[in-house]
């Protein structure tokens, strides 16, 4: 993008002429500009500060390729917390809150409860848990070293206490049981058609096998083990899979399987107790 821009005004009209949403670059010009929404409204004829102008046009130049905003901001909002995000992780939908909603229903405000986040990618759920139960001890656990250094470093920011294990899903935590374990684990197919609009985030953290539910069968397997009389398991998982979810938790011995809607009314949201 080499056209000339003087004024707020012309810098939203080249990103709009570039392919990028309104929304998106009024987000990008209150970050650099430290205004709000409201401010650059009634500021549009004003003069751009040329500082700001050779990040601008990268962060339009990448957006209008596709990278998501949040990368290019270094920073997602989730359950009223704000994540530092890198391609390294997911970033954190709206949709997902409803899991954390979910899960602080069964810990009480009053009581410790050992709670178990698999595949905590930025740490989003684990610590939006733990800043609402600071009484519950939850331990998160990824498969990627980045992943977890990213959610470390969340956690140190935002001043909330986890215990971090690296490795894959339950191996790291040995023979600990837990009263609550959550998850938002890759559920996408191999070969799926939105997989194109997701190129920017890691695809460990999308896809997994050819119906995407290879690795909610091994967390649903494994995680009666680790859980203790009484205890839920609860997992996020595509708009389609509910039933399949439902009957393998049925399936391996799980009590009270319900399900739970997102935002948009989708069945998003699978959980069940062990007995």
């Amino acid at each position: 993008m080499s056209e000339a821009i003087e004024t707020i005004e012309q810098a939203m009209l080249a990103a709009r002429r570039a392919g990028v949403d309104r929304l998106d670059i009024q987000v990008m010009l209150t970050t650099l500009l430290g205004q709000s929404r409201s401010w650059l409204l009634a500021h549009d004829r004003d003069p751009l500060p040329q500082a700001v102008l050779p990040t601008l046009r990268h962060w339009i130049e990448r957006r209008a390729a596709g990278e998501p905003l949040a990368y290019l901001l270094g920073e997602k909002e989730f359950f009223g917390l704000n994540f530092r995000v890198n391609p390294e992780v997911l970033i954190p939908r709206p949709d997902t809150e409803i899991l954390v909603e979910w899960a602080l229903e069964h810990l009480p405000l009053d009581q410790h409860r050992d709670v178990l986040d698999l595949g905590t990618g930025s740490g989003a759920i684990a610590l939006a848990v733990a800043h609402q139960r600071p009484q519950a001890a939850v331990t998160a656990v990824d498969a990627s070293p980045a992943a977890l250094e990213t959610a470390r470093r969340n956690a140190e920011r935002l001043g909330v206490s986890v215990r971090f294990r690296l490795g894959s899903w339950l191996a790291p935590v040995g023979s600990d049981r837990f009263d609550l374990i959550v998850s938002n684990p890759p559920y996408i197919a191999e070969g799926d058609a939105h997989l194109p609009a997701l190129k920017h985030e890691p695809i460990t953290a999308l896809t997994s096998g050819p119906d995407g539910l290879d690795d909610i069968r091994h967390i649903v397997t494994q995680a009666k083990t680790h859980l203790r009389p009484g205890g839920w398991l609860l997992l996020e998982h595509g708009f389609d899979q509910a039933g399949a979810v439902s009957q393998l938790l049925k399936q391996a011995g799980y009590d009270q399987v319900t399900t739970r809607r997102d935002l948009g009314g989708q069945n998003r949201c699978t959980g069940g107790q062990t007995l």
